[in-house]
């Protein structure tokens, strides 16, 4: 073989497989930014507890866990029975990272707390 023959071939490989990396890269940039989601479900879970442990009155909760994240639209559901307050935040996680986020069905993140009712 002849060393003119090979020549290029370092970027043919290169274009060709240039767009695999691109689409890996972004398909972990999606699962990152529903880790980040899932994490700020779970805060405005426990906000939203604390919130409905230490005050009974309707909508405190919900106030509680819209202030401490920026996800919108929340569903805030609280459940108080024996004691206890549970708080169930449900948000839907759009999955719109460019050309990953179109392969991908948007992905419903849920939360729960459960926490004891204060006195008042």
């Amino acid at each position: 073989m002849s060393p003119h023959r090979d020549r290029g071939q370092a970027t043919v490989e290169l274009a060709l497989s240039l767009p695999v990396l691109c689409v890996l890269l972004l398909g972990v940039v999606q699962v990152a930014v529903v880790a980040r989601d899932r994490l700020a479900v779970q805060l405005a879970a426990r906000e939203a507890a604390r919130a409905a442990a230490l005050s009974p009155a309707p909508g405190v909760a919900a106030a509680a866990a819209r202030a401490a994240v920026a996800l919108t639209p929340l569903q805030v559901q609280i459940d108080e029975h024996d004691g206890m307050v549970t708080a169930t935040v449900r948000y839907t996680d759009p999955t719109d990272v460019p050309l990953v986020g179109a392969l991908l069905p948007d992905l419903d993140v849920v939360a729960s707390v459960t926490m004891a009712v204060e006195p008042p």
